[in-house]
């Protein structure tokens, strides 16, 4: 079983932005406390209606730590909503 955390954090996001079937992919970011995370895989991604905006919502990988990201495209800010560890 995994160990999730929920999560509210804004975070800073260097990501790829491209033509093409992703045409946004995180590749690292870095945390409140400072801690960087390199992305080793994106997971899924998927857009959510929050009222009149939209949210992208990015499910990615370093490796030993799914996270969850989401980008709000009105306020073009970043947050971290979901830590969990990989179950043993």
């Amino acid at each position: 079983m995994n160990d999730e955390t929920f999560l509210n954090e804004p975070i800073e996001v260097v990501a790829i932005f491209k033509h093409g079937y992703q045409p946004c992919l995180p590749v690292r970011f870095r945390r409140a406390n400072g801690r960087e995370v390199e992305v080793s895989e994106l997971g899924l991604r998927h857009p959510r209606a929050d009222g009149l905006k939209t949210m992208h919502i990015f499910d990615v990988t370093d490796g030993g730590t799914d996270f969850r990201l989401e980008f709000d495209s009105e306020r073009l800010t970043w947050r971290l909503t979901l830590e969990a560890d990989h179950a043993a």
